[in-house]
């Protein structure tokens, strides 16, 4: 099953520092085990735009609609066998520890 794994900031990361992970060493595992199809840092919350539609007029804003301090900075695409894979995938990730990981399966799977 193929999973969307948003890598999101958290006002209230883990305080333990012990056994912290190196993000080039996550993603060079899970890309040699086929697990990690794709992923990238996204830019800063500063160059974002909302688009939308309403009553057939465009509304396009500066950064995001949404007023929050936690913030989506990065995505990765999983491909695993079921969930608990991905689970597995995401609590071995660095933000796992200092943000939060959103996952969710593709639609139709």
């Amino acid at each position: 099953m193929k999973y969307m794994m948003f890598v999101c900031t958290d006002a209230e990361p883990d305080t333990d520092s012990t056994g912290s992970e190196d993000i080039e060493k996550w993603v060079a595992d899970n890309d040699g085990r086929g697990r990690r199809l794709d992923g990238n840092e996204l830019g800063p919350v500063s160059a974002a735009t909302t688009v939308r539609v309403r009553n057939g007029e465009l509304l396009v804003s500066d950064g995001p609609f949404a007023e929050t301090r936690e913030v989506i900075v990065g995505y990765d695409i999983l491909e695993c066998a079921h969930l608990d894979e991905a689970i597995e995938v995401a609590r071995a990730h660095p933000m796992a520890r200092y943000g939060r990981l959103e996952l969710r399966p593709f639609a139709g799977q």
